[in-house]
């Protein structure tokens, strides 16, 4: 029978470090802290936390600040050429009024507003002046309507997935095509009562016989009566809206602010209103 004469390796005592473990050298003493026992080779346990690096895009997440500044200024245009209309439909309002005092009044306020300034300025300035505004506040408000939105279009590509329709009105849903259809209706207007081109009294008649003709049409009545409606509605969110942009709005004033632009809205359409009405149940004729 061959033995093979193992040697072990001395190797320093782990309580002892200044001296070669006994086992080591071939003795077993098993109440010694240096046996083989207690000094074999422990697997360390994993730490429980682990120091993660994590790395972030240098991408900016938040708006530009360039884009942050274009939009309180699209939201301030959008609020100031708001406010020159609205000052548009209250004078435009109460001169209509005017119909009630008999043909001859409602044609000379009308004769007045083409001749204020003369002799000094050319004949229709002051109007002339008035319709440039208005034309200029319309293109401005639409203007920075749609460049807002396509702003918000391209800041959310992907749509909602569901729609709530929690804090919004019909009104604020359908502000854009609101305004379009008001737009159109405008551009009708002029040519059916100030201009007289597609009014059935033609170019030559009064004022107040163009107005009486109108109204007396159904279709002209109703398509006049719906965009009020919707007017009142556009009207109402805008009043809302530019006390916020403005800054005049906070949650504490926000039920009076809603009160206040809807009172508003309802008295102003309802001046409009009446004008129509006079001529369907032949109050005016």
């Amino acid at each position: 029978m061959l033995l093979a004469a193992i040697r072990v390796r001395q190797r320093p005592c782990a309580a002892h470090p200044d001296r070669t473990c006994r086992a080591a050298r071939g003795r077993t003493a098993l109440h010694e802290l240096c046996h083989p026992v207690f000094t074999w080779p422990q697997t360390q346990a994993a730490p429980s936390v682990v120091p993660v690096v994590t790395r972030t895009d240098q991408v900016q997440r938040r708006t530009p600040k360039v884009a942050k500044t274009n939009s309180v200024f699209k939201k301030i245009v959008m609020a100031v050429s708001g406010i020159i209309m609205l000052l548009f439909l209250i004078a435009h309002m109460v001169g209509n009024l005017h119909v009630f005092q008999g043909a001859e009044s409602f044609n000379d306020y009308s004769e007045w507003l083409r001749s204020f300034g003369e002799p000094a300025l050319p004949p229709r300035t002051f109007l002339t002046i008035l319709e440039l505004g208005l034309l200029a506040s319309v293109a401005a408000h639409m203007w920075a309507a749609f460049t807002l939105w396509r702003q918000a279009k391209r800041a959310r590509p992907q749509a909602y997935e569901t729609k709530k329709a929690v804090a919004q009105t019909y009104a604020s849903r359908t502000m854009r095509w609101g305004g379009v259809i008001i737009a159109l209706f405008i551009v009708y207007h002029i040519l059916d009562l100030t201009f007289g081109v597609a009014n059935p009294e033609g170019t030559d008649s009064t004022p107040y016989d163009r107005l009486v003709a109108s109204f007396q049409n159904p279709v002209t009545t109703t398509v006049y009566v719906v965009t009020l409606i919707l007017l009142g509605m556009h009207l109402r969110h805008g009043l809302w809206s530019a006390t916020q942009t403005l800054g005049q709005s906070n949650r504490r004033r926000e039920r009076i602010v809603n009160a206040g632009a809807t009172g508003f809205a309802v008295l102003l359409i309802a001046g409009y209103l009446v004008v129509p009405a006079a001529v369907v149940f032949g109050l005016v004729d």
